[in-house]
């Protein structure tokens, strides 16, 4: 009995079930009638298909219209197979037609592909059979690993922790299973100031996978657990280092503003900016500077990232950033700008204001108001210098451009008071030339 499979260009062949199994695409004995569950405890195809839903099916069981399993295939006089539904709403249109051949039915009846509809039974519940055993096998390999680490130490630890943490990683049901047995306060206990950067490392990278509660993070706040958390990251691979800086920021959510002291000594703002200089990892770059953002929104460390040259590490990255690290650098930059000494750290910037203004208007309405924001910082300081500067880098055009934009209002008006500015230091009509937008004023 013939069986369609999908071919690249778009068409399709025809396939006699022989060929299907033998060419593997059946799985062989596995996908056979009977190999599986029997008539008994038939399991309904729909919620298998449902369950199996990200599962990669075989061809011969798709019907070509709707790209979907089939539930009920029935084959056309033309050889070709279709889901029964499927099929008989395309007769209801009015066609008369083999949907695949585009051939004109000679006679318009469907017939059940038994021998079809069999397979795919037998695969889906073979296949669901199969990932349930491997759901079991690996929620008691979860648990077992966490009997383990109760009872050994050393480099045994190590070894546990490393397959608990591969596990967390690629199963998202292990991690409720984890957490339900009362594996995050196990691997948060094995945290502590005597721990060693191994244990420390692989511990790290499961809790960060797992959901977290107020409870388990109060208990990460410990001093001693924190100290071991910023040593693993500044002395970790980039896995670690990123995997450190996400339970950070976690952390960094349950706690208040008389809090952050515990969480913004220089050592971590030291590594937080080794992380986000680190070009060859652009994943680091962006993990580093959203906890550099949040680490930020504390008006406490503000003063000390300034201190250890934070606005001209980041001024000296804008060129090389994605645009979404780079919206996120133009954001801390902005916040440390509110500092005196951080107004004072952009001006000594070499190139600060012409940077600043190509970055406008070229990644988004924030990094536009952002860039714009930290001219103003620079123009308290030193306005003829800032405004002469940022004319002579294109930055009129660009402040008409968003006047006449539908940007936000707030935006459009820095942009109007910025312009005018400008416009102290300038002949009418030299500050249009400057514009470059003559026709459009006039």
């Amino acid at each position: 009995m013939p069986l369609h499979r999908s071919s690249s260009g778009g068409g399709a062949e025809v396939l006699d079930l022989e060929t299907a199994v033998k060419g593997g695409v059946l799985d062989g004995k596995a996908a056979l009638p009977g190999g599986g569950c029997g008539d008994g405890d038939k399991i309904d195809l729909k919620v298998l298909i449902e369950e199996l839903d990200s599962v990669d099916v075989p061809s011969v069981f798709i019907c070509p219209i709707s790209l979907e399993p089939m539930r009920e295939p029935v084959t056309l006089c033309t050889g070709q197979t279709y889901d029964r539904s499927n099929i008989l709403k395309w007769f209801a249109l009015g066609h008369n037609t083999c949907p695949t051949t585009m051939q004109e039915l000679w006679d318009d009846s469907v017939t059940l592909n038994r021998t079809l509809s069999q397979l795919i039974h037998s695969w889906f519940s073979q296949k669901y059979l199969s990932l349930k055993k491997q759901f079991q096998d690996v929620q008691g390999g979860a648990l077992e690993l966490l009997g383990t680490l109760k009872k050994v130490k050393g480099q045994a630890r190590v070894h546990a922790l490393r397959d608990l943490r591969q596990l967390v990683t690629a199963h998202a049901s292990t991690r409720k299973r984890v957490v339900e047995n009362g594996g995050l306060s196990l691997i948060s206990s094995l945290l502590g100031p005597f721990t060693s950067h191994a244990v420390g490392s692989e511990a790290i990278g499961i809790l960060v996978n797992l959901d977290l509660n107020s409870e388990s993070k109060r208990n990460l706040m410990h001093p001693a657990k924190i100290s071991l958390l910023v040593d693993v990251m500044n002395e970790g691979t980039i896995e670690t280092k990123m995997n450190c800086a996400k339970l950070i920021e976690a952390l960094l959510m349950e706690v208040n503003e008389s809090e952050t002291e515990i969480l913004s000594s220089l050592s971590l703002l030291v590594g937080l900016l080794r992380l986000v200089r680190d070009k060859k990892h652009p994943t680091g770059v962006l993990t580093g500077l959203m906890l550099l953002k949040t680490i930020c929104s504390h008006e406490s460390v503000r003063s000390s990232m300034v201190s250890l040259g934070a606005v001209a590490q980041l001024i000296e990255l804008l060129p090389s950033l994605s645009h979404e690290c780079l919206e996120i650098a133009l954001y801390i930059l902005e916040v440390l700008s509110t500092l005196p000494e951080g107004r004072l750290a952009l001006k000594e910037c070499p190139n600060i204001i012409p940077n600043v203004v190509k970055l406008m208007m070229r990644v988004s309405e924030s990094s536009t108001q952002f860039a714009l924001s930290i001219l103003w910082a620079i123009y308290k300081l030193a306005p003829e210098e800032c405004a002469s500067q940022a004319v002579e880098a294109g930055l009129a055009p660009k402040l008409l451009l968003v006047i006449q934009s539908g940007c936000n209002p707030v935006l459009k008006q820095m942009s109007t008071e910025f312009l005018k500015m400008c416009s102290l230091n300038y002949s009418t009509s030299l500050l249009i030339s400057k514009c470059m937008l003559t026709r459009t004023i006039r």
